[in-house]
């Protein structure tokens, strides 16, 4: 029986390029979606055995459309998709309940057994991906609510921009504030917060529902 997957994309090379890795096996494409919202709305009507969905993408970007799938279908299998080798999407991506992270660089092989893999309901993570976050995920601090955290608003802005992946540049361009002035906030973060990296802030902004 064919394993239905749901491709979430908003670049149609690569939604093309999925559907010709996927063409000689026992895997269907059911559907396509190019935003987040597209995407809750298809996995809520097609209810596919599995969605791989990127994590840049418009209108809701895939780590927070992971985060509201699992809301309304707690059980469905999602791997997700990126270009981006980034320790604090991976955190995010294992914190809110991914089954697997695949990059678009990695082999046929590796992508076809992670969707068979995460139609069985089991995860794909791998050893090092695990490795690399276990550190953040296990921190005490993190483990206990603390939505008490004195942070001021320009601090809680920048963490949700760090939690989303982005760079110190990155974050300074989308609230026009100064590359210093970033690093300042994200060396604050981390003190009130009380953990010692980026991936562990992520961290703890899933799970305090900041971002």
């Amino acid at each position: 029986m064919a394993i239905r997957l749901l491709i979430a994309d908003d670049h149609e090379v690569v939604r093309c390029g999925l559907k010709s890795l996927v063409a000689d096996t026992d895997i269907e494409i059911v559907g396509e979606a190019k935003t987040g919202a597209e995407t809750l709305t298809k996995v809520a009507k097609i209810k596919p055995d599995v969605v791989l969905m990127d994590i840049r993408m418009p209108d809701g970007d895939g780590l927070t459309t992971l985060g509201r799938i699992r809301l309304d279908r707690p059980e469905q299998p999602i791997l997700m998709l990126s270009t981006y080798d980034n320790p604090t999407y991976v955190a995010r991506a294992v914190a809110l309940g991914a089954n697997g992270y695949i990059l678009k660089g990695d082999s046929k092989d590796r992508l076809i057994e992670a969707i068979k893999i995460a139609a069985t309901g089991e995860n794909s993570w791998t050893r090092e991906e695990l490795r690399r976050v276990t550190g953040a995920l296990a921190t005490p601090r993190l483990n206990a609510s603390n939505v008490e955290v004195p942070l001021t608003q320009r601090e809680s802005e920048v963490l949700r921009q760090l939690a989303l992946g982005l760079t110190n540049k990155e974050i300074a361009q989308a609230l026009h504030i100064s590359y210093e002035t970033v690093k300042e906030h994200v060396q604050h973060i981390l003190r009130k917060v009380g953990v010692s990296d980026r991936t562990q802030a992520a961290v703890w902004a899933v799970r305090n529902k900041l971002v």
